[in-house]
């Protein structure tokens, strides 16, 4: 007996089953590889905060200079500090269920909070080569900090560029 087209479900009713079933695996996916990359970021920032302490206390404990020492505890620190707010980022973005709307505020606030702190790390390490160099009397390696700290700043005007560009009013 043949079918006819009235009995038969419409051909694109299995697509967009399929389609559905495609975007459910495609989220759990995605929900999970978000949280292996928040927990792997956060247990390197946990690691490298555990270093910088570590620095610290043999900053005291060796014949190497204080200063040098507390160089690489900030140094160590605020790479540990970056890793962080890019696992909160990772984690806030592609792990909480938001509106449309809520994602583009929720993404804006977190690219903002990542350069900044991308921003403050560039510079204090162009300040902290500054110092060195002019401890160790390198006045003709100063280019590089200095173009550590224009890097930075190019970056903060970027930022600004984008937080003016996304702005919703």
């Amino acid at each position: 007996m043949p079918h006819t087209l009235s009995e038969d479900k419409p051909l694109h009713s299995e697509h967009t089953e399929i389609t559905a079933q495609h975007r459910v695996y495609s989220e759990s996916i995605k929900y999970i590889m978000a949280k292996v990359f928040y927990y792997l970021f956060l247990l390197l920032s946990i690691s490298l905060a555990g270093l910088a302490v570590y620095e610290f206390a043999q900053s005291f404990l060796t014949s190497e200079s204080l200063a040098n020492g507390l160089i690489k505890t900030i140094n160590i620190a605020v790479v540990s500090l970056a890793i962080f707010e890019l696992g909160v980022g990772i984690g806030k973005e592609y792990t909480s269920e938001q509106e449309e709307g809520d994602i583009y505020s929720s993404v804006r606030r977190s690219i903002t909070r990542f350069v900044a702190v991308v921003c403050t790390a560039l510079v204090l390490e162009g300040l902290i080569m500054v110092i060195k160099y002019s401890q160790l009397e390198l006045a003709g390696n100063l280019s590089y900090p200095v173009a550590i700290i224009a890097s930075a700043s190019l970056l903060l005007l970027s930022l600004g560029g984008f937080l003016r560009l996304t702005n919703e009013s």
